[in-house]
């Protein structure tokens, strides 16, 4: 472990800030996130160090039988130990002693970050996959982890993991695999490694504003030629080809593994990446194809809900009905750009000369939304094929929990006002997190025998 000077803390603080605020900006938090961003870590700078290693050591404590309550980050999110100790759940996992936050990549695909995440949990080296890591042009193996995180998880040391925004799909798509047992070495997985989960702002059905910020209505995959997500594409590359360590501790997107740095990828590496013939951005492999509507339908029709898992979700919403039209809602409650794309989601229309991403899509049902997300997509797994869900108003109205059903509430707020910085969501945030950590120790608990065979 080694310490840096107050001034060189300051240069790296203000480098990092920018790069990152300017990259937040483009997409989804915008300037939310990077002005709380910098209230935080000014306060935490100056009392943090730098990891020694980027291979990661350390279990969750195992004294006693509860299980690990894992929280899974968003898009442009981060674990723990990343930007000098900063919390994306805003210090949520100090609510339970066997709390883990994992960092997985901020900008990787859905599949890249489950297969992240089940190897942090068990230990070993990352392995994305032979066929599927020739097919996207990157290296089948990642990061080690020299002790998993909970190296016991099985089916009878079951985890409960909760998702904020694209985690949700992270999770669903990693139960999917443990049910396929898809992990080499792994033939005793199943669906029943995952006792329940949470969604927070959960993508589970894909977001217009994916198309708002430059990807094709047409297909969902690909970008339009100019849009603030080139800026994005440019500003990533050039960050991972520049490769200065000190920064990537500090902050990673998560494309190691596509080698774009200068010392393997070299100068004609660089260019080839920035005209788009190598990368993630050229082979799609990253987490914008994933978040369009086309992406979710994609992703939702081999993901099933499993009838022994404990399901619930928040539906995050800042719009109102004025005068038949959706508008924001309670402007004060907003950051002023939040506002602004808030507003932006509110009058998307789905152009006129392209066909629709499914049968029967109508744009006035996608209105509602918190800034980020639709708020008909965060409710539960919707399209193609609708999951069992219940609609609830209080907690109370859930209990006793039944397994293998979304039960979902509608929350005033937008989409980032649960994490990063806790005083935007005031005492909401306490009885949000509250109810997720009770949730799961008093009422989510798998009894024996369990559910008959699972529902599609």
């Amino acid at each position: 472990m080694f310490r840096l000077s107050t001034a060189a803390l300051q240069l790296i603080e203000l480098f990092l800030s920018s790069a990152v605020h300017l990259l937040y900006g483009f997409y989804i938090f915008s300037s939310a996130v990077a002005g709380d961003l910098s209230l935080a870590i000014n306060a935490l700078f100056f009392k943090s160090n730098i990891e020694a290693s980027i291979r990661d050591v350390g279990s969750v404590n195992s004294d006693n039988d509860l299980p690990p309550i894992v929280l899974v980050h968003g898009i442009f999110g981060f674990g723990k130990g990343r930007l000098g100790g900063l919390s994306y759940f805003a210090g949520a996992e100090k609510k339970d002693e066997k709390v883990l936050v994992p960092d997985l990549g901020s900008l990787t695909s859905i599949y890249d970050r489950a297969r992240e995440l089940f190897y942090y949990l068990k230990g070993g080296q990352v392995d994305y996959g032979e066929e599927h890591s020739k097919a996207c042009g990157h290296s089948q193996f990642g990061r080690i982890y020299e002790e998993g995180h909970y190296p016991q998880w099985d089916e009878d040391h079951p985890i409960h993991f909760v998702g904020h925004s694209a985690g949700t799909q992270v999770i669903r798509v990693l139960q999917q695999m443990l049910a396929d047992k898809a992990f080499k070495g792994y033939e005793n997985t199943s669906e029943n490694w995952v006792l329940s989960v949470t969604s927070l702002s959960g993508a589970f059905n894909g977001t217009t504003r994916a198309y708002l910020d430059g990807m094709q209505p047409e297909d969902g995959k690909s970008m339009k030629p100019i849009c603030l997500l080139q800026l994005l594409r440019v500003g990533v590359i050039v960050y991972d080809w520049i490769d200065i360590p000190i920064l990537k501790y500090y902050y990673n997107f998560g494309f190691d593994h596509y080698n774009m740095s200068w010392r393997k990828a070299g100068i004609w590496g660089l260019v080839d990446c920035l005209l788009g013939n190598s990368g993630p951005f050229a082979s799609g492999d990253w987490i914008l194809p994933d978040l369009t509507i086309q992406g979710s339908l994609r992703l939702n029709s081999h993901l099933n809900t499993f009838p022994s898992t404990y399901y619930f979700s928040y539906a995050t919403k800042r719009t109102t009905k004025f005068l038949g039209f959706t508008v924001p809602s309670n402007i004060l409650g907003i950051h002023p750009l939040l506002f602004i794309r808030v507003l932006q989601m509110c009058q998307w229309r789905h152009p006129p000369d392209v066909p629709p991403p499914f049968k029967g899509y109508r744009d006035e049902e996608w209105w509602d939304n918190d800034g980020a997300l639709n708020t008909v997509s965060m409710t539960h797994p919707r399209f193609p094929v609708e999951h069992p869900s219940r609609f609830v108003v209080k907690d109370s109205e859930c209990q006793p929990l039944q397994p293998g059903i979304w039960y979902y509430k509608i929350v005033e707020g937008d989409h980032i006002l649960f994490i990063v910085n806790r005083e935007r969501a005031g005492v909401q945030f306490d009885l949000i997190y509250d109810s997720i950590f009770e949730r799961c120790r008093k009422h989510a608990f798998r009894k024996i025998p369990t559910m008959p065979d699972h529902v599609e």
